[in-house]
């Protein structure tokens, strides 16, 4: 069972930039598949950005397509999420997410990940 840990979740200012990161401890590191979830306040949680930790394959959500950049670090064990362009309906509670299904089809639905970190906030100012 994998334990991950987000870090690096700060108010920032609309057009700003930000990094978040997922620390992944588990022997398994290297396969499947990872992602990233957004709750915004009233909102229900929805699946933003995913990769294939085998080929790095991603995929993202219409909503932050071309503004965030989700990545990793195998040697770190460590999955990142690069946000620029933030604007204010990014504010939210965002929380990595990993699979243990063998599969490569990283969709972007809650259904297909089985553990989760407590999130990060990330607040974004007009």
């Amino acid at each position: 069972q994998a334990q991950l840990m987000e870090s690096g979740g700060a108010p920032v200012q609309a057009g700003g930039s930000l990094r978040i990161a997922c620390l992944v401890t588990e022997s398994t590191y290297s396969r499947y598949c990872m992602a990233w979830f957004r709750q915004a306040p009233g909102k229900k949680r929805e699946a933003i950005a995913s990769i294939y930790r085998g080929d790095r394959s991603t995929r993202y959500a219409d909503s932050v397509k071309g503004r965030f950049t989700i990545s990793q670090d195998n040697a770190k064990k460590t999955l990142y999420l690069q946000m620029n362009g933030l604007q204010p309906e990014d504010t939210g509670v965002y929380t990595c997410a990993s699979s243990r299904s063998p599969s490569a089809d990283c969709v972007l639905g809650s259904w297909l990940y089985h553990d989760w970190g407590q999130g990060t906030q990330v607040t974004v100012s007009s």
